[in-house]
């Protein structure tokens, strides 16, 4: 039999996803209106957590917000909405105070010279030092300081025995909340006045990503399904220097290790950044990425090095902690060898489009995070300037929920499943296959045959799939891959309809920038442009 519905219940503000932007929205959204949180265990191994750089905001007395806007454009490659850029960058101190006045445990800087308390590194495509951290593990400082606010909120509801596959709409296009499976896999509807997703990206759409439990784009295809407008999907991140070790987790190695010195080296002992860009190590990341994909296409070679054994241990030790106990307990000492790394994907710039207080296209939906496209991060997002966004952005949403009205009644839209089962085992094989796809022809560089190969791939794929679970009773792991195959089938859609190359978008059969005289557009996509 089908899944019958266990429950349902009335929410004011629904907010699907609990990392730093989800926990964000949730605290300042409290101080007005009762807040659901919907926050699987795995959460806590999200994008997030292992965010070690930090947080970019103008801190210093010798820095501004003009500094931090233009570094943020250069680094967008001319497809940034400078609204959203400066709206961002100005809101960045306020969002750290209030941080501060949390608790967070960012690193202090008690040089007689520092002219900030808190010690301030640089990351590729910044000017100048604005990047507060907390040692090399600021995402876990943050999210668990965070967390432990939400923990203790009157207003705050936390459900982590759910998992959202599905948004609510109404007879009027609105939506209404979210249909939700618990632990025993029984479906359970959570009607809301507003809901907000917080769910994160799709880097889990590509074969090796920089965190264990990657998003892959669920929250984006959610939220297409009710109408939503997606934006600039093919502009997927590619972090540089993830650690490369075949036979253990992923691990990402921080930008801040470069910007503290750290130097890339081929495997055949060539420095090659430097005739590359005149920022070597510390160029935007699409620019590190494709330059590490070139070495090693040209060595033959799974990695490249990065170095800091130069910079001393005592220095190394103080600096990166995290980093360097990890790396010892896989056998690695950083402070007498070189880092193996290699470019995994790490970022989507692209989502739900949405406006500077989070709304969607659809009434009462909103998104924050990774899973909204602000306009902020253009054809590449800047280091640390996205739990940057993730708090400014959960403030500005929580500002426009605090005066929004209610939702009228009006009848919901009915759930329809099936009660057969589809093997965990062939579940799996189906995303491995997904994967090998999109980190075969959609990854650092793209070719003209490439995309059209994928394209037909993922359209069998996606054929099938929709073939085996017709009949099928609901599953975390069954909606999962099927927002996730719909997903980077428009990615790729994305990918093609950009006859240029731009930022993280580089296809040598289009390599030139379109040069129209004209503002570069963002591309916008519907679930009705996937027609299978």
């Amino acid at each position: 039999m089908a899944p019958s519905i266990l429950a349902r219940s009335e929410h004011d503000v629904l907010v699907i996803g609990g990392g730093v932007a989800g926990l964000t929205l949730a605290l300042h959204a409290a101080e007005t209106r009762r807040v659901t949180l919907v926050r699987p265990a795995n959460d806590d191994q999200g994008a997030s957590r292992w965010a070690q750089g930090g947080i970019a905001a103008v801190l210093s007395p010798q820095d501004d917000f003009d500094a931090h806007v233009a570094d943020t454009l250069v680094a967008g490659d001319g497809l940034c909405d400078e609204r959203a850029v400066r709206f961002t960058v100005e809101q960045g101190p306020g969002a750290i105070e209030w941080l501060l006045s949390l608790g967070v445990p960012f690193t202090r800087d008690d040089s007689p010279t520092a002219s900030y308390p808190y010690h301030l590194t640089r990351e590729g495509g910044h000017g100048t030092r604005r990047i507060i951290h907390a040692e090399d593990a600021t995402g876990r400082a943050v999210l668990d300081t965070l967390k432990r606010h939400a923990e203790g909120h009157a207003a705050i509801t936390i459900r982590d025995d759910l998992v959202a596959i599905e948004l609510l709409s109404d007879s009027e296009n609105r939506c209404r909340g979210a249909r939700c499976l618990d632990e025993q896999g029984q479906l359970q509807e959570l009607v809301a006045n507003d809901t907000v997703l917080a769910t994160g990206g799709a880097s889990g759409i590509y074969r090796h990503a920089t965190s264990p439990h990657p998003a892959s784009g669920e929250g984006m295809m959610m939220a297409a399904e009710l109408g939503a407008e997606l934006m600039n999907l093919e502009f997927q991140q590619f972090h540089p220097t993830c650690l490369f070790d075949p036979e253990g987790p992923p691990f990402l190695i921080s930008e801040a290790v470069r910007g503290e010195g750290g130097r890339l080296y081929s495997t055949d002992g060539r420095r090659f950044m430097p005739e590359l860009d005149p920022r070597a190590e510390l160029a935007p990341r699409d620019i590190v990425a494709r330059a590490i994909d070139a070495e090693m296409q040209r060595t033959g070679s799974p990695h490249v090095w990065l170095d800091v054994t130069h910079l001393g241990e005592t220095a190394i030790r103080h600096h990166f902690p995290t980093i360097h106990a990890h790396c010892l307990g896989r056998g690695l000492d950083i402070t007498r060898q070189p880092i193996p790394v290699v470019p995994a994907a790490h970022y989507s710039c692209g989502g739900i489009a949405t406006d500077p207080d989070g709304r969607s296209s659809v009434p009462h939906l909103y998104a924050i995070g990774e899973v909204a496209c602000t306009g902020l991060h253009g054809a590449n997002r800047m280091a640390s300037n996205s739990l940057l966004e993730c708090l400014v952005f959960a403030r500005s949403c929580a500002a426009r929920l605090a005066h929004a009205e209610a939702t009228a009644p009006a009848s919901l839209t009915p759930s329809h499943s099936g009660s057969g089962s589809v093997d965990a085992e062939r579940i799996q094989q189906w995303r491995l296959r997904m994967r090998s796809v999109m980190s075969q022809h959609v990854a650092i560089v793209r070719r003209d045959a490439g995309l059209e190969a994928a394209a037909d791939e993922l359209d069998a794929l996606i054929h099938e799939v929709r073939s085996a679970i017709a009949n099928a009773a609901p599953s975390t792991a069954l909606a999962s891959l099927w927002h996730a195959l719909r997903l980077a089938r428009l990615t790729v859609k994305a990918a093609r309809m950009r006859r240029e190359s731009r930022g993280l978008h580089y296809n040598p059969d289009c390599p030139e920038h379109v040069k129209t005289g004209l503002t570069p557009l963002p591309s916008r996509l519907h679930l009705h442009d996937l027609s299978l």
